[in-house]
């Protein structure tokens, strides 16, 4: 078995424990089998499926800011207090998928039909995310409230919360799939909404919970982390938007449909800035449309404009940055700059 799956093996032996912290619960409140049993469904269906990255990565972070060469060196009570926090994190991504969904009308997520489009639930999908994120907080009460960073964990879901659901709110009313107005995009909403709808939770949050489960969560440290990990987010999204376009599908597992979906991508808005009005008005009319055709029209144009070079020279350049700036990270506190080296190597030239 290799690292990875272990990893992942281990991971997952903590949900079943967590199913059920949260169905005493339910059942200390009298709820009736049928509700139990349509939670737990809720639960198993949209939290355990995707890659489990973030969450695991929780662990990954404590056991190295704790001075462990491995995770496997975590004995089995410490390792599930730390997996839990990383499963509020999986909590958090399913509540926001399941609502995603409903909003973007998809068919399909993680390989199954999403969750508003199994049968019989529908519109209750709306109730059962906002269980999904409730859970989150039922379990850092059960296992978190004796500790001195109790509040800090409820203060960071509840701000980052709040902040990718900022950049949702600005992302839906930006490029809705069924109202194409280019005038509307820009180099700096994209960069807004990236950073808020995807790098805060994705990449600061599993570090900054291992951070004050670890103790070494001081204002600068996590300043520290945060500096680097934001932009690092930030990167790796337009890394998603460029391969999306320029990737091959047998290496990113996946059709891109960012042109034809009205996305506001890295890889439109960097063209908005340097097309001529005849190249604008061919984009008018040719981008978000369900087309083949059209979204070629689109592709070959971004390959006339060089965005492929101008990705590869970003991609350089915030990677040098990025270095720099762990390279002088201040370790006296017991932060550690190997964490951020390890995300940045994660994403570094990935093509998938």
């Amino acid at each position: 078995m290799s690292d990875k799956v272990a990893k992942r093996e281990r991971f997952l032996s903590v949900f079943p424990g967590l199913v059920e912290d949260l169905i005493e619960v339910l059942n200390g409140y009298g709820m009736t089998p049928e509700a139990i049993e349509w939670f737990k469904k809720n639960l198993e269906y949209n939290t355990p499926g995707g890659k489990l990255n973030r969450g695991i990565s929780v662990v990954d972070t404590y056991a190295i800011l704790k001075g462990f060469k491995s995770t496997d060196e975590l004995d089995n009570e410490t390792y599930k207090k730390i997996a839990l926090l990383g499963w509020c994190i999986e909590l958090l991504q399913a509540y926001f998928l399941v609502a995603d969904d409903m909003m973007d009308k998809s068919i399909t997520r993680r390989g199954q039909p999403c969750w508003y489009r199994v049968e019989g639930v529908a519109e209750i999908a709306i109730n059962d995310s906002f269980m999904l994120e409730a859970a989150i907080y039922v379990l850092l009460k059960k296992y978190f409230k004796g500790e001195p960073y109790y509040v800090d964990l409820l203060e960071l879901f509840h701000d980052v919360t709040f902040q990718t659901e900022l950049g949702q709110l600005l992302d839906l009313i930006t490029a809705p799939e069924d109202h194409v107005d280019l005038s509307k995009f820009s180099l700096d909403k994209h960069s807004f909404i990236v950073i808020f709808k995807t790098a805060y939770y994705s990449f600061y949050l599993p570090v900054a919970l291992a951070m004050y489960a670890a103790g070494c969560a001081d204002e600068k440290d996590l300043k520290q982390a945060q500096d680097v990990l934001i932009p690092l987010g930030e990167y790796f999204q337009i890394q998603d938007d460029y391969l999306d376009c320029f990737g091959k599908p047998e290496d990113i597992g996946k059709i891109g449909t960012d042109i034809q979906d009205n996305k506001c991508s890295w890889v439109i808005n960097t063209a908005l800035k340097l097309v001529t009005p005849e190249q604008r008005k061919l984009l008018d009319e040719n981008y978000g449309v369900k087309d083949n055709a059209k979204e070629k029209v689109c592709k070959d144009l971004f390959n006339e404009l060089g965005i492929d070079k101008l990705y590869h020279e970003y991609e350089e350049k915030v990677a040098g940055e990025l270095k720099e700036k762990i390279a002088n990270v201040d370790e006296s506190r017991g932060f550690k700059g190997e964490v951020l080296t390890i995300f940045l190597n994660k994403i570094y030239k990935r093509s998938k």
